[in-house]
């Protein structure tokens, strides 16, 4: 029985393995996505919304983690030096754009002002590593800003009811509280959250075009149902621990022997009969 038990176990890991999609090939999926008029008023709406977050902001160097180096957010900001990070290595990339993956970011320890995360949690095998190294090479006091699909949406549903993980359908969708709570957890302060872009999820032009009554009662504050969310958050500064002065051990004083301790009374009548006799001396002078 226990044989039988271990190989089902066995059967059901290498189905889960097998059935795991590979979100590297829907990077590609997702550019091609956001060249359709849907996609391209998402990219036009996250556009603002970053430049709102990041617009009181300032420092020497902006890192924007995305999936592709043709998706830029954040291009004028007050930051000296701005880098694209992006997975795949192509012929036409211009300069300051680093070849690295999301979860292995090739920077020192606290050398970046602001990290930009642009939907690359959702399309990584490894999301909580991914945030793991954008708060390691971000600097004490510094800003991170994640984007991410909102699956209680209607964005939500539509990947729900689709048969084909092409573009955005293809990502985790994860929520927003989990990610709140993983950047709780890498020692950063959650300073804004949101839900962004209450448009249905077709590519019809006079829908895209056209405002609904969901993305006026969504842009009140009322539902947090938009399209993606956004989450300003700033890493904490752990103040130093004083070191304490290392423990001298005092000066060892030496106790005289037994025999000495005290003054016997021999001593004492022997000590005034001296006295006495010095003061006796002193008067027949």
């Amino acid at each position: 029985m226990a044989n039988m038990r271990g190989l089902e176990w066995q059967r059901l890991i290498r189905r889960r393995r097998r059935q795991q999609p590979d979100y590297r090939a829907s990077h590609r999926s997702l550019e091609a996505w956001f060249q359709s008029s849907l996609g391209q008023a998402l990219l036009a709406d996250q556009h603002a919304c970053v430049n709102t977050h990041v617009a009181e902001l300032g420092g020497a160097r902006q890192l924007h983690v995305a999936l592709s180096h043709r998706l830029p957010l954040a291009v004028d900001t007050d930051y000296t030096q701005h880098i694209i990070a992006t997975p795949y290595w192509r012929k036409d990339l211009p300069d300051g754009v680093v070849v690295c993956d999301p979860d292995e970011l090739p920077f020192p320890s606290g050398s970046v002002d602001l990290v930009i995360l642009h939907h690359t949690a959702d399309f990584s095998a490894w999301p909580h590593q991914v945030l793991r190294e954008s708060t390691r090479v971000l600097r004490g006091g510094g800003q991170l800003l994640l984007l991410g699909f909102n699956p209680i949406s209607s964005w939500g549903a539509r990947r729900l009811l689709s048969r084909r993980r092409r573009g955005p359908w293809g990502g985790r969708f994860l929520l927003r509280s989990r990610m709140e709570d993983w950047l709780n957890l890498l020692e950063c302060t959650v300073e804004s959250s949101g839900s962004y872009f209450f448009r249905l999820p077709v590519q019809s032009d006079p829908l895209v075009e056209r405002p609904s009554l969901l993305e006026y009662v969504g842009s009140q504050g009322m539902l947090p149902l938009g399209a993606y969310y956004c989450v300003l958050a700033t890493k904490r500064v752990c103040a130093p621990i004083a070191r304490r002065r290392a423990w001298r051990p005092g000066k060892v004083i030496p106790l005289p022997s037994p025999g000495t301790l005290g003054v016997s009374r021999q001593g004492r009548a022997q000590g005034r009969a001296r006295r006495d006799a010095e003061g006796h001396a002193i008067r027949n002078l």
